[in-house]
């Protein structure tokens, strides 16, 4: 093995253990403390997609207790934004996002997440991505899967990238790879933090918190 491929060998094995002690954190939270911490990220939210006005909004559906943006969304639904679920095509591809409404017939897919059962693709102007880690570089943390990365990195014009974790999942380092994009804005229960080199005119609502 050489030398550069030791190192990503140990960076791989590194995440993968520091991927199970924030997961297990996040599953160890009382309902009081998740309830708290998802709220005030819900409320650090607002100003954020006031600013960016999105015509398409994609988002996610909630697993493993990660910050559930289904009521900020609804609540996007009824200005006249569209609303987009990620839909795993397959392991190597970048994700297709499909139009969602309440209501809507879901069906299960990669990891048994739901996602919409039929709609044409859709680009988005803007992505809120869930993390299980992230570092002061607004590098993400995620499942392993890349598909984040690859879908960033396939997207042309590329949309803000908003990354949302609880504040206990803040890393001194994700030690990122070659393929790691980093979010441009980053939110946790504590305030917006502004990451990436494009900010989207999102400087005016950094929190109070800085990475």
């Amino acid at each position: 093995m050489t030398e550069a491929a030791e190192a990503r060998h140990n960076a791989f094995v590194w995440r993968g253990e520091q991927r199970a002690a924030l997961l297990a954190t996040r599953l160890a939270m009382t309902r009081a403390e998740h309830r708290s911490a998802s709220r005030a990220i819900g409320e650090h939210l607002r100003p954020i997609l006031a600013a960016l006005r999105p015509a398409v909004l994609a988002a996610y559906w909630p697993c493993r207790r990660e910050f559930n943006p289904l009521p900020v969304l609804r609540g996007h639904l009824a200005t006249g934004v569209r609303i987009a679920l990620p839909v795993v095509r397959s392991k190597n591809e970048p994700l297709e996002f499909r139009l969602w409404r309440p209501g809507a017939t879901m069906t299960l897919g990669a990891h048994n997440i739901p996602h919409p059962a039929e709609g044409a693709a859709v680009l988005p102007d803007a992505l809120l991505i869930p993390m299980v880690g992230f570092d002061a570089a607004g590098y993400r943390l995620g499942y392993g899967g890349g598909y984040y990365d690859r879908t960033a990195a396939a997207l042309s014009p590329r949309p803000p990238l908003i990354g949302i974790a609880f504040e206990f999942a803040r890393l001194q380092s994700i030690q990122p790879l070659a393929h790691d994009i980093p979010m441009d804005c980053i939110v946790t229960e504590l305030g917006t933090h502004i990451a990436g080199s494009h900010h989207f005119g999102l400087s005016a609502l950094q929190g109070a918190a800085s990475l």
